[in-house]
């Protein structure tokens, strides 16, 4: 395989505070006032298609702030997904419908009835590891094949020197240029932790790969 790879295909949504403004960076006042627009337009946006919803703001260490939204069905069971800032920046900027977009995560989680609440965190670094071997990337390589069958494509972790541990997926047939897609293993782990599919990241990356070399 031809391990080329952009920035933008290992860093996808990888931002510090002061990357969200491309600016200097924020005082905490008007960092607060930035997180509780945003906080009150995901509650707006939610209640344009959900009757319940509630929302809270949590900090992850690699990622900064988070936005954990909690919707209930009409049978009051309770479905929660999270957010990173940048994206619902992007997102409400855009007026590209963000309602709509978010309103599809909780539609998705909402096929499985019964509620979804967030996954308990790891307690260790064992119980995280198991959870990554014996389930993100056991999905993420059935995702990618099922998704390109019959074509022939690399899925699987390898390690990169300035990001650790990164899945790795791209087409062997593909010679010349870029074949690959690598997004870092704590990005798609951190995705599942938020009722996110981490699968949507490495798909898209693909997809990239393949419209640069006029497949599709």
């Amino acid at each position: 395989m031809n391990n080329k790879t952009t920035n933008e295909e290992i860093t996808n949504e990888e931002v510090t505070n002061e990357e969200v403004t491309n600016e200097e960076p924020m005082s905490e006042e008007n960092m607060a006032e930035l997180l509780n627009a945003v906080h009150h337009n995901g509650l707006v946006a939610l209640r344009m298609h959900f009757k319940a919803v509630e929302g809270q703001i949590v900090k992850l260490e690699a990622y900064g702030p988070v936005f954990v939204y909690h919707v209930q069905d009409e049978a009051e069971h309770v479905y929660s997904c999270g957010f990173f800032l940048r994206e619902l920046i992007a997102r409400f900027q855009s007026g590209n419908e963000p309602a709509v977009w978010m309103a599809s995560f909780f539609i998705d989680l909402m096929k499985n009835k019964g509620g979804k609440a967030l996954p308990q965190p790891a307690t260790s670094e064992d119980e995280a590891k198991a959870i990554i071997d014996q389930v993100l990337v056991p999905k993420l390589i059935e995702e990618v094949h099922e998704e390109f069958a019959p074509e022939q494509v690399h899925a699987g972790l390898v390690w990169n020197e300035e990001y650790g541990p990164v899945f790795e997926s791209g087409f062997p047939a593909i010679t010349e240029g870029n074949n690959v897609c690598a997004i870092p293993l704590h990005l798609l782990y951190t995705h599942l932790q938020l009722n996110r599919d981490p699968g949507e990241i490495v798909l898209q990356g693909l997809y990239n790969i393949r419209k640069e070399h006029g497949l599709d």
